[in-house]
């Protein structure tokens, strides 16, 4: 779970790394160290003006455009256009490798840490890491160099020529195919509450999940002591229940499930599993769309 390299310029993109690992590579210019606090977890740009690794840019998770609204679903993935200028403005070529810093600080943090990984990803950059333990394992210890102040001024990288990978992105219309064919497994990112149906998010119309969902709580998989991620093997019994196959991780907006998409796809290495950016939200917006309720003993 902590990937290390024999050498500092190599280009290969685990998908976690360790501190030591992003240490041996500052300042590297081949790598953009993203910091994605923001108000909702982390403290936002305060905490990163008061210490944060040294080189790296501050870009905010809710504020700075990294999901979007359509109508009256949220957390959807920006247009190909607005996810150009994104990645462009904040110095990003498709050379680079960019390094995902959360804070460190909750399940809901690695979540944003998860969903900007798998932007970047949809986007079509692939040197794409976050960092394990974020800004918290970051300043464990001292010797590891910490700056204060704004924000340095990136230099601005062309337009990012944006490819969307289609393939990490379900859309409505195939989330409905997959339901009726049973063509893949969905993976409910949710609460229990959620899941079971006795709670809804405000951002669902409807209370309940998608028909034949396996649960599994995505805060299950973070360890909130250390602000990191579980080991390995405990991951992988977690996430047992799902089934063998394509798999798609929902929760309510797109947020949560990214952290689930993340575990299964990039630490277990499953194929075929996609995200469902507009998740419940979207979904419980059309009253003919199936949606089941009460509890299932697949529960992972």
């Amino acid at each position: 779970m902590q990937p290390t390299s024999p050498s500092p310029t190599a280009t290969q993109a685990e998908p976690l790394v360790s501190p030591d690992w992003l240490a041996q590579r500052l300042p590297d210019p081949a790598f953009l160290v993203l910091d994605i606090r923001s108000s909702v977890d982390g403290g936002g740009r305060a905490a990163f003006e008061a210490g944060h690794i040294r080189g790296s840019v501050h870009t905010d998770y809710v504020e700075d455009g990294w999901r979007v609204a359509q109508g009256p679903v949220p957390g959807l993935l920006p247009g190909e256009a607005d996810l150009a200028a994104l990645l462009g403005g904040i110095g990003l070529d498709p050379e680079r490798h960019a390094v995902v810093v959360p804070a460190g600080t909750s399940a809901g943090d690695f979540g944003a840490a998860a969903r900007v990984y798998w932007t970047l990803k949809a986007a079509g950059h692939a040197r794409t890491s976050i960092l394990d333990g974020g800004v918290k394992a970051w300043r464990e210890d001292p010797a590891r160099p910490v700056d204060s102040g704004p924000s340095p001024e990136p230099h601005p990288a062309l337009p990012y020529p944006v490819r969307i990978d289609e393939a990490l992105r379900a859309r409505v219309g195939e989330v409905e195919q997959a339901i009726a064919s049973g063509a893949a497994a969905f993976v409910d990112a949710r609460t229990a509450a959620q899941f079971d149906g006795h709670e809804k998010s405000a951002q669902a119309l409807r209370p309940g999940r998608l028909p034949g969902a396996v649960h599994v709580d995505q805060s299950a998989g973070f360890d909130a002591v250390a602000g990191r991620l579980r080991p390995a093997g405990a991951l992988e019994a977690l996430y047992a229940a799902v089934p063998d196959g394509p798999a798609v991780a929902y929760c309510n907006t797109g947020h949560q499930a990214a952290t689930s998409w993340f575990v299964l796809s990039e630490l277990l290495g499953r194929s075929s599993v996609s995200l469902y950016d507009g998740s419940m939200s979207e979904w419980s917006q059309d009253p003919t769309r199936p949606m089941a309720s009460g509890p299932d003993d697949r529960r992972g």
